[in-house]
């Protein structure tokens, strides 16, 4: 089995390092003796496969013979000691690193196969007690496996705790020896290939892990090889219907985008031999999980992915950084650029190492066709990343090139310093750390680097908490602009201050107004609110309370919305609004989600728009429905159905007067407010001061955040102009993000739901 091993590190080794692996893994195969994998296989399959791919990337022979030997230490017992006398203490030091994580990410993993088999235990026992849940389209449940009663769990539970401890542990080896992270993500490789050998609640926690934390992370290192094969990998646990209608998909249009990207491959390769470039062009197919990212953005623009051709790119491979240049102006003679589809990732390279340069171009057919552009040099650093540099070792100047390039990561362990809490860490890896970066600069010219989507908040506050806290404004190439700007690659950035320390503004932490994108900030930003006078804040909170939450005329009180929220008390209710921890959209989100009691009998002005195709009958299956008239439903409210003689289920709040009165109460069903959401008119009111564009600007922010207008009609009141407007809404959540973006129009003092009966037209 070694053999395999042994032929691909013979490419690039010389043939006296070989015998060190030949060492560990027979040091490796005697101390897993016996031992096997759930898979059955022999244990040392294991290890081997860690190290094989990892030759693939040519790692150095320690790194290599460390990956044999990772789990020696902590499956077989073996001491420090031994390793460091029989392979050297950089060897022994790389093991021990390795099996610190995997102690730490253990515990996690006991903690998980425990509440993973309670998980399986219910399932069988629902299974053989009641039908499955569905969903209306018959889809199964969503619930988190990992909790097997299916409830939502607002903090991260025990084994998440200890995930996010590993997470630390894997930054701070990252700092001192890279190659640590690397065998642990070519060990999660492994794993997620022989995936199927545990139950499916622990195969679907594995896999979203991996998606969530391990493919980010290789992408942030430049690993492209371990990325892709990660994504697919957990995406196929995920997602198995989706991802076999993409592969079906790939088939079959397989030779026909093959031909397409062949002949426009042939035409540019022609091309560049007319110019005198020497150059490979190559066609590259997108992964799949790539492509149902893709097809996600496809949806929302309603493009049909049988049509678009971009599921493949072309690559062009030259000799010299000059002749990178050379060929995209051959490109783009030859065909034309998109416009916002260029990127120079040559002279603006990414912190990952990544050099190249990116164009998108209609081709035949006014087809997009993506075109990379790069040295072979840059191809190897674009496919294998951080290890890239074991290529370049032995004291070039390359190293030193690593070290500077690396630094980004002793700055993301200052940014992270500020986070405490274990959620706020997982969100700060998933926002801060782990999505696409935009690269900026400040007014001297260095270059910083931030989340895509970042604004100059973002930016104030990564430059400095002081400067965040003190920003009034800020000016992006010489131009004033939003603070929710969103920062654009090659952006020169520069804040403005004022003299004394304002403070930040709660609505920076709105979510619906995108002041801030990056978590870090938000921290900041939430801190200084920490540190102000507890009834300072209480009186914030209940301010915002008054004007954001009753308006949604929700038939709750403040005492019962604490409750739902987990709170003791009503006060901490409002501290939690007004320091931030708590956002109105998440109040919103909660009331619209879980089916409370209604505390008050008066039901909400809404009516369905037409059949109760979100409402589902317990235990029958599908019946058909519709709202009673007389009370009026709305989602949230406690419902239940009445069996008509001949127009099915007619579904009445709990307590309607006509349902208490009923005497056969045989003919009551329960009934649920099912997945599918109806839409519900609701009557708003929009008080502004008058002026040109008002109706426009305000109808034109209701369609750009999909909402249907049904009625609008404009009054004037003295000097104001208001604004009555009928819109169809999903629910609560909606209706609250609709609130907060009309507020922000230009002129508009306030916005609130009228109890009016909503205008439908017909």
């Amino acid at each position: 089995m070694v053999e395999a091993l042994i032929k691909k590190a013979r490419k690039y080794l010389p043939e006296d390092r070989l015998a060190l692996l030949m060492d560990a893994y027979q040091f490796a195969d005697e101390a897993h003796s016996g031992q096997t994998r759930l898979s059955g296989e022999p244990y040392i399959e294991h290890p081997l496969q860690t190290a094989i791919f990892l030759a693939e990337l040519r790692l150095d022979p320690n790194t290599l013979a460390a990956a044999l030997l990772h789990d020696v230490m902590e499956d077989c017992d073996v001491p420090y000691d031994v390793l460091q006398d029989r392979f050297g203490d950089e060897v022994a030091k790389l093991v021990d690193g390795v099996t610190k994580l995997t102690k730490n990410e253990a515990l996690a993993e006991r903690r998980a196969s425990v509440v993973a088999d309670l998980a399986a235990d219910t399932e069988l026992l629902t299974n053989r007690t009641a039908s499955p849940e569905t969903s209306v389209n018959g889809s199964e449940s969503s619930a988190d496996p990992s909790d097997p009663t299916g409830s939502v769990d607002t903090g991260l539970s025990e084994k998440e705790q200890a995930r996010v401890e590993s997470l630390r542990k894997m930054l701070m080896s990252m700092a001192e020896d890279i190659r640590v992270v690397l065998i642990k993500l070519s060990d999660r490789l492994h794993n997620m290939r022989t995936l199927k050998a545990h139950n499916k609640a622990r195969r679907v926690a594995i896999a979203q892990e991996t998606l969530d934390i391990y493919a980010p992370l290789a992408h942030r290192l430049g690993i492209w090889e371990i990325k892709w094969r990660l994504e697919d990998l957990a995406f196929q646990h995920l997602n198995p219907p989706v991802y076999k209608e993409i592969s079906k998909m790939l088939r079959s249009k397989r030779t026909e985008r093959e031909e397409y990207i062949d002949r426009v491959r042939k035409t540019l390769s022609k091309a560049l031999e007319e110019a005198g470039i020497e150059a490979e062009v190559t066609g590259r197919p997108k992964h799949i999980y790539s492509i149902y990212k893709k097809a996600q953005k496809y949806e929302a623009q309603n493009m049909s992915m049988g049509d678009i051709y971009d599921l493949f790119a072309l690559r062009v491979y030259v000799r010299e950084l000059p002749d990178c240049y050379a060929a995209l102006g051959v490109v783009h003679a030859l065909w034309r650029p998109l416009p916002n589809q260029f990127d120079d990732y040559i002279a603006n390279a990414k912190d990952n190492l990544y050099q190249s340069l990116h164009t998108t171009v209609l081709c035949e057919g006014a087809s997009p066709v993506e075109i990379q552009i790069r040295t072979n040099e840059m191809h190897e650093v674009a496919e294998y990343g951080v290890a890239a540099h074991w290529l370049y070792k032995e004291g070039r100047a390359a190293d030193a090139q690593f070290e500077k390039k690396m630094t980004w990561l002793r700055q993301l362990l200052d940014w992270q310093r500020d986070v405490s809490g274990a959620e706020e860490y997982v969100e700060s890896f998933k926002t801060d750390i782990f999505d696409s970066q935009v690269y900026v600069y400040t007014p001297k010219g260095d270059v910083k680097e931030l989340p895509a989507g970042s604004t100059p908040l973002d930016y104030a506050y990564r430059i400095h908490t002081d400067v965040g806290n003190r920003c009034v404004g800020a000016q992006v190439n010489g131009k004033l602009v939003p603070l929710q700007y969103s920062l654009r690659n090659g952006d020169t950035i520069h804040i403005v201050t004022s003299k004394t320390v304002r403070g930040p503004s709660l609505d920076w932490l709105n979510p619906n107004l995108g002041y801030v994108k990056t978590n870090s900030a938000r921290q900041k930003i939430r801190q200084w609110f920490n540190k102000q006078e507890r009834r300072i804040n209480v009186q914030r909170g209940k301010e915002l309370y008054s004007r954001q939450i009753k308006r949604l005329t929700i038939d709750l009180d403040e005492t019962a919305i604490a409750k739902l929220m987990g709170m003791d008390s009503v006060d901490e209710l409002y501290y939690s609004l007004g320091v931030g921890s708590l956002s109105v959209s998440q109040v919103a989100t909660k009331l619209s989600t879980e089916e409370v009691a209604p505390q008050e009998s008066q039901p909400l002005p809404v009516t369905p728009t037409g059949p109760a195709a979100g409402i589902e009958v317990l235990g029958v299956g599908d019946l058909l429905t519709r709202i009673a008239r007389c009370c009026q439903p709305l989602r949230g409210n406690d419902i239940i159905g009445y069996i008509t003689r001949s127009r099915g289920v007619t579904v009445h709040r709990r307590d309607c007067p006509n349902i208490a009165a009923e005497s056969v109460q045989e003919r009551l069903i329960e009934v649920g407010w099912g997945r599918t959401q109806t839409l519900y008119p609701v009557n708003l009111q929009i008080e502004a001061y008058d002026r040109v564009g008002l109706l426009k600007d305000a109808t034109a922010l209701v369609s750009a955040e999909r909402v249907n207008i049904a009625y609008c009609v404009t009054r004037e009141v003295e000097d104001r102009s208001v604004i009555s407007m009928t819109v169809y809404i999903k629910g609560i959540d909606q209706l609250n993000r609709l609130f907060a973006k009309l507020e922000g129009v230009k002129g508009v003092i306030g916005v609130a739901r009228s109890m009016e009966q909503p205008v439908i037209p017909g």
